[in-house]
């Protein structure tokens, strides 16, 4: 059994933008209380805080948990009963007015400024910038239905690619595109994790559910590490549990 298993968020352990259900909740509390947990994704800690945190049982033995917002460009560690930054990776000014002009430049050249939207379409992270095509409060479905063969964002991806260099562009969770410097992605982050935490990467197991190329659980894989694809969170739980089963 490996000493850490991480886990990509939206897609794998939660539908996008939504909290943690209570039985993945349990779950994944009883796996950190065996092993070292991380979660790393795209989303910033105000939505960990949502969809992770505020789900977990009370009594959970958090001690072992790594949460890393912003496809892991940030480190949060509970800390003397508090959640605490370890680290953050922040764009410079320069480097962030450059990004938003990309996504706009893009956004019109492909019609997805034209689009219905529940909220804003760019959103700052501080150490990453994504473009969520149907705004940050769109509904599930909207988003299931709007891109699910990754057409619209990989002709998206390819025009910000053409136009910003020395940054990293990867399509993400439904409708997103997430952009961070260059050579920051999930396996970077998993290198930090290793560093931070003292844990090989040998001994780490990656699940997420967008282990695919052009995918921004992708870089895990191409560097090594072993992963675990899975479809959505049933499957993910379904995971767990056999972990926790041969933990015994």
């Amino acid at each position: 059994m490996k000493r850490l298993v991480a886990f990509d968020l939206d897609g794998t352990l939660a539908e996008s933008k939504q909290a943690l259900e209570p039985d993945m909740a349990g779950l994944l509390a009883d796996l950190a209380g065996q092993v070292a947990v991380a979660v790393i994704s795209g989303g910033d800690w105000p939505q960990f805080e949502k969809q992770i945190i505020a789900r977990l049982p009370q009594d959970a033995d958090l001690s072992r948990l790594f949460i890393m917002p912003t496809t892991g460009t940030k480190l949060y560690r509970l800390q003397a009963g508090g959640w605490t930054r370890i680290y953050a990776d922040i764009f410079t000014t320069e480097e962030r007015d450059s990004i938003i002009a990309a996504l706009d430049d893009a956004s019109r050249q492909t019609g997805q400024s034209e689009e219905k939207t529940w909220g804003q379409q760019i959103e700052d992270r501080g150490s990453q910038i994504t473009f969520s095509a149907l705004g940050q409060e769109a509904p599930i479905d909207a988003k299931k239905a709007w891109d699910p063969d990754f057409a619209k964002r990989k002709r998206m991806q390819a025009i910000v690619q053409g136009q910003l260099t020395g940054f990293a562009i990867n399509v993400g969770g439904s409708t997103s595109i997430d952009i961070t410097r260059e050579g920051t992605d999930k396996a970077s982050a998993m290198r930090a994790l290793a560093e931070h935490s003292g844990i090989a990467t040998q001994d780490m197991l990656f699940l997420g559910d967008a282990i695919y190329p052009g995918g921004n659980d992708y870089a895990v894989k191409a560097a090594g590490i072993d992963t675990l694809t899975v479809r959505d969170p049933a499957q993910t739980m379904t995971a767990i549990a056999a972990m926790l089963a041969f933990l015994g």
